[in-house]
């Protein structure tokens, strides 16, 4: 597959002489594990009601960075990913957002999207993917290339973009749900022409029919930390369903809730996803061969859950008592069929979230979900009316990520200090904006805030706007009711991360972590080389 040569030259001269870790004192199988949406607090909050064998085994038999973070922003999805995969803040890997304004062609970009590939599976929207948006390796990349090639590296989600970067550039394969008309599990031309057999059984429709389960509460009702009504005026509801509460009947609401898409929706999303990963394992012979396998999972259901229903949510808290139970399924097939000396495995989550903005106001909190429509409406509507007869068309070409393009067709060069300084002070009028910045002076400037410094690592010159806004603390761009993510403040940056298994020390550290510390510390633990377009270090202190 020639796509792979494009990334060997450099890496596999330097590192193939580097390691001093014998093949035989490494793990056979590392496993990467995201939760996409894992508030640190989730861990702590509800550890007494975990099993002593899911995540609190995590907390009691590995190491964990109790004070993990997010460098940057936005803190959404798809950097997330690519952060963890890299080692490096989107300053240098490039995904700047799930999606960024591409001045070139003039329209939005998804960034997983890369139409020289086709689906294999699914349909052409959906399969149109590959990691050629992201700029630089991945630690999997790294220990493949070491290994010429001969190790294997499968990553799997719900999303799309869960798997692909961490999968990397020269994965085996990743794979992501299709959900819609279908339910199947699905890739892209980039990785192979045709699914493997075992994945085919996999996708045989009486099989992901299993997953399409009614969800009821896990335990009574009485064992919950219900901090609000399970029915409620806060929370997004299901079509065809006028309350927000349990039970929620998942056939009968498919019709009209895209279809096999519901079981993305509630916690069978991650049931699934276990299932695949062990489906990978055995299909793959992970973890039987000479060289160190990689196997990424991430969970996206959670996701889902709390943009839906918010942090404090009975449908959210249930959600994670259940992928406890994912966990300790994992740790003991690993156990049984890898050997619990035989591998290694960090777990981590890609970003945080708000609680529901409404929710926060009805018990004396000052919080905000502002309209995204009407906001950008009102800031073009004051630029035109600011220079009138001046634009035949929108002086602002798009918004993404809390940042706004200028449309240089219409703007003169020889005015653009005056135009940004025009809009900064407008966006610095609005009660929910803190402060408004020239991207390209912000980066520049010898002195940053830490808010700043996190906008600073999340820029890149040829994907990110001209001018970014710092949203107030609990203030969210979104709709009335859920909730979702994306800024630099507490609880959208930390997270857990808990380093369990071969080579791995016992304890934990109040020092401050970053997630691009993951990817330097997976290097080390398997003797590569750093990389470097490493922007995180390798945390010495978990390694045996």
């Amino acid at each position: 597959m020639l796509r792979f040569l494009i990334f060997l030259p450099f890496l596999l001269f330097s590192s193939c002489s580097f390691s001093d870790t014998n093949d035989d004192e490494k793990p056979k199988l590392v496993i990467a594990v995201v939760v996409d949406q894992m508030r640190y607090d989730y861990l702590t909050r509800l550890s007494s009601k975990f099993s002593d064998d899911g995540f609190n085994r995590l907390v009691n038999e590995g190491f964990n960075c109790l004070d993990n973070h997010f460098n940057y922003v936005p803190t959404v999805t798809g950097p997330g990913h690519a952060s963890i995969a890299t080692g490096s803040t989107p300053s240098v890997h490039g995904i700047v957002g799930n999606e960024w304004y591409d001045r070139k062609n003039k329209a939005e970009l998804y960034c997983a999207t890369d139409l020289n590939y086709e689906n294999i599976g699914g349909n052409a929207y959906y399969g149109k993917k590959s990691p050629n948006n992201m700029l630089v390796n991945s630690f999997a990349d790294q220990n493949r290339i070491h290994n010429k090639m001969k190790s294997k590296t499968i990553a799997i989600s719900i999303k799309d973009r869960g798997a692909i970067f961490m999968g990397g550039k020269n994965a085996n394969a990743s794979y992501w749900f299709y959900g819609k008309d279908k339910g199947e599990w699905i890739t892209s031309s980039y990785y192979m022409d045709e699914l493997p057999s075992w994945l085919k059984k996999f996708n045989d429709p009486e099989n992901i029919g299993r997953y399409i389960n009614d969800w009821q509460l896990l335990y009574d009702l009485e064992s919950y930390d219900i901090k609000r009504e399970d029915n409620n005026n806060f929370e997004k509801l299901f079509k065809g369903k006028n309350d927000s509460a349990f039970p929620y009947l998942t056939e009968s609401l498919m019709e009209k809730n895209d279809g096999f898409d519901m079981i993305k929706e509630t916690p069978y999303g991650n049931t699934m996803t276990t299932d695949l990963a062990i489906a990978a394992i055995e299909g793959e012979s992970l973890g039987q061969g000479k060289y160190t396998d990689i196997l990424s999972i991430s969970y996206s259901s959670p996701d889902y859950v709390g943009h839906n229903f918010g942090v404090f949510s009975l449908e959210t808290e249930d959600t994670y008592l259940r992928l406890d139970l994912e966990i300790k399924r994992l740790l003991n097939y690993l156990d049984n069929n890898i050997g619990n000396n035989n591998y290694s495995l960090f777990i981590t989550g890609d970003h945080g979230a708000l609680e529901i903005p409404a929710y926060l106001n009805s018990i004396g909190e000052n919080a905000m979900a502002v309209n995204e429509s009407k906001f950008r409406k009102e800031v073009e509507q004051f630029l035109i009316e600011s220079y009138k007869g001046k634009f035949n068309e929108s002086p602002i070409e798009d918004v993404q990520n809390n940042q706004l393009y200028i449309n240089y067709d219409v703007v003169d060069y020889l005015e653009i200090d005056d135009f940004k300084n025009k809009i900064i002070e407008h966006l610095e009028t609005y009660d929910f904006i803190s402060s408004a910045h020239s991207l390209d002076k912000l980066v520049s400037s010898p002195e940053l805030t830490e808010y700043q410094e996190l906008i600073k690592n999340g820029y890149h010159p040829d994907r990110s706007g001209d001018i970014v806004f710092i949203l107030e603390p609990q203030t969210i761009i979104y709709g009335e009711k859920g909730t979702t993510h994306g800024s630099g403040y507490n609880y959208d940056t930390h997270v857990p991360l808990i380093f369990y298994g071969k080579g791995i020390k016992k304890g934990e550290t109040k020092s401050r972590t970053n997630i691009v510390d993951i990817a330097p510390t997976i290097n080390a633990l398997l003797g590569l080389k750093p990389n470097e377009t490493y922007t995180g270090k390798a945390l010495d202190f978990v390694i045996e």
